[in-house]
């Protein structure tokens, strides 16, 4: 069972959705994997709440598809199989195409500079091997694209969607290879951006989601068989 250390404590307002935002990133950090049980006990202790905004707040998640209620027996972080995997990367792909697109007539030179930067940086923690650093810059560049498209509602539904696989999508185990391509993948994204070429970058997006596919579907069925 994943242990979880105590934290600060919780502002009163809005509660139970200040609640569900903090496991929000629990769940897709991994600090919450894929099957393993809510102990209530645990997060009531460590937000400094009662059970009742935490109980909300697993509602909550629970309608995003975050959770699962057992009944009688609390709630677990969901488990999602491959179909279901494949399904939702076909539509996570779509949508970071289509960002892409609207992207690049959007973007500002200062957004266009930001993502450089982080790539770089994303560079040299994967000459480094340093996965802990890698991942979170890889997917600040995704998220980056994603708002520069300008448009809220692709970004709320990509963001709602990309949530219940985020962690095992940017730090499932790959091979030397497989990660080495992703890293030439995202010198292209760079490259593209920066010549303002949405059809290029568009299409590059949705292979490269595509790409993710096994090595997800693996990272999902290795957690479930840890938790069981």
């Amino acid at each position: 069972m994943n242990r979880i250390e105590p934290g600060l404590g919780i502002n009163r307002r809005y509660l139970h959705d200040e609640v569900a935002e903090r496991m929000r990133d629990l769940i897709q950090s991994g600090e919450l994997a894929p099957c393993s049980r809510i102990n209530e006990a645990e997060l009531t202790d460590r937000f400094g709440i009662s059970r009742t905004p935490l109980r909300e707040a697993i509602k909550i998640l629970a309608t995003e598809g975050l959770l699962e209620l057992l009944p009688n027996r609390g709630a677990r972080v969901a488990s999602i199989s491959p179909h279901e995997i494949e399904e939702m990367l076909e539509v996570i792909g779509g949508l970071e195409a289509t960002a892409a697109d609207l992207a690049c007539a959007n973007i500002t030179e200062a957004e266009i500079a930001s993502v450089e930067g982080d790539h770089a940086a994303m560079v040299d923690a994967w000459q480094a091997r340093d996965a802990a650093v890698y991942f979170p810059l890889n997917r600040r560049i995704h998220e980056a694209i994603m708002r520069a498209s300008r448009n809220g509602v692709l970004e709320n539904l990509y963001l709602g969607l990309s949530g219940r696989v985020q962690r095992s999508r940017y730090s499932a185990h790959q091979t030397a290879e497989q990660w080495e391509r992703a890293v030439e993948e995202h010198a292209r994204m760079v490259a593209l951006l920066r010549a303002r070429d949405g059809a290029g970058l568009s299409a590059l997006m949705r292979a490269h989601v595509r790409g993710r596919k096994a090595v997800l579907a693996a990272s999902f069925a290795e957690a479930a068989s840890a938790a069981a």
